[in-house]
């Protein structure tokens, strides 16, 4: 126990220099960037006046080294700042949209976990045989879909065509958010206050959005078990297991599957970096309120502080996802030490 809370402290030690280059890193490019965000916001035909006593007031006629120092202040203060077009503190849009991509990016993770494990572990269970072709080209094929347009297909067909699904939000028009809304997460509002009407139409909503990012992200999880899970099969405890005359089902899935899951485990905390980039364009494809389009609507107003405290908050969700990763290790294989 003293050994992983040791780990703990150094995980979490490392990834404070992570943070700080991502934050230099994100500083400097947006302020390297062709285009003036001052000129962008007052619609680029405001009087010269107008721009420099504009930038006064934000602090950007300062040099960038000035402003940079400036910045890191404030981040030690625990503070993001404020945005340069609307009237409100950086933190205010980002705690009113994370919940919505928390809850798409893990209910995507689900639907990614669900197709991707039990369809590599068939198909390995199947090998070389027409359902082990089959599931690997599925795998190949949601690899090299773009997940916008993944996102646009699934509305057409299932929101236009066949009217299943909606198309768009988080709710329907007819439900009042203010009745339930308290945490920002809908699913777990609506159960708190034991409305299963508004229960199920936020998890109506959340269908194709959720769906649209786990199906393209459940390939790389196809490959990644099959491949692992074909490995295990080989193994002498496995041999030792058909030898004894258990059910090839439950050779492969209570023996072999356990033993696979450790790089798939390790997979799972690299692919959430991607979950969130690719929950970025599901947002927008959906228009699902949450950090994605948020930071999409900033870049195209050029409010820097925003950009920067939302990428913030991305590096610090990844990182905190890759020490569970690390510390489930020792929950899913007993040799791991720390």
């Amino acid at each position: 126990m003293r050994h992983l809370l040791n780990y703990m402290i150094t995980r979490i030690l490392l990834a404070i220099p992570m943070v700080f280059i991502m934050v230099t890193l994100i500083f400097v490019v947006l302020r390297v960037m062709p285009g003036d965000p001052v000129s962008a916001m007052l619609g680029g035909h405001a009087p010269q006046r107008v721009i420099d006593a504009r930038k006064l007031a934000l602090g950007l006629d300062k040099p960038i080294t000035v402003q940079y120092v400036e910045y890191l202040g404030q981040l030690v203060r625990l503070d993001l700042g404020n945005s340069m077009v609307f009237n409100e503190k950086v933190s205010t849009p980002i705690i009113e949209k994370l919940p919505a991509t928390i809850e798409l990016t893990v209910f995507g993770l689900l639907v990614s976990l669900g197709l991707g494990i039990p369809l590599g572990a068939y198909a390995a269970r199947r090998r070389r045989t027409g359902r082990d072709f089959g599931i690997r080209l599925y795998a190949n094929v949601v690899y090299c879909i773009p997940v916008f347009w993944m996102g646009l297909l699934l509305q057409l067909v299932f929101g236009v065509f066949l009217s299943w699904f909606p198309v768009s939000g988080r709710t329907s028009p007819r439900v009042d958010v203010s009745t339930f809304s308290h945490t920002g997460f809908y699913i777990i509002d609506t159960l708190r206050i034991g409305s299963l009407a508004a229960f199920g139409d936020v998890m109506w909503h959340l269908v194709l959005p959720a769906v649209t990012l786990g199906i393209v992200l459940s390939g790389i999880f196809v490959r990644l078990t099959r491949a692992n899970m074909l490995d295990v099969l080989k193994s002498d405890y496995i041999l030792a297991a058909r030898a004894r005359g258990i059910p090839e089902r439950r050779v492969v899935y209570n023996h072999g599957l356990r033993n696979a899951l450790i790089p798939i485990v390790t997979m799972l905390g690299l692919q959430f970096a991607l979950l969130l980039a690719g929950a970025i364009l599901t947002e927008s494809t959906f228009s699902w309120p949450g950090m994605g389009r948020l930071l999409l609507e900033r870049i195209y107003l050029r409010d820097y502080p925003v950009i920067q405290g939302v990428i913030i908050v991305y590096t610090l969700f990844v990182s905190a996802v890759s020490l569970v990763v690390d510390l489930l290790y020792a929950v899913i294989d007993p040799r791991v030490k720390y």
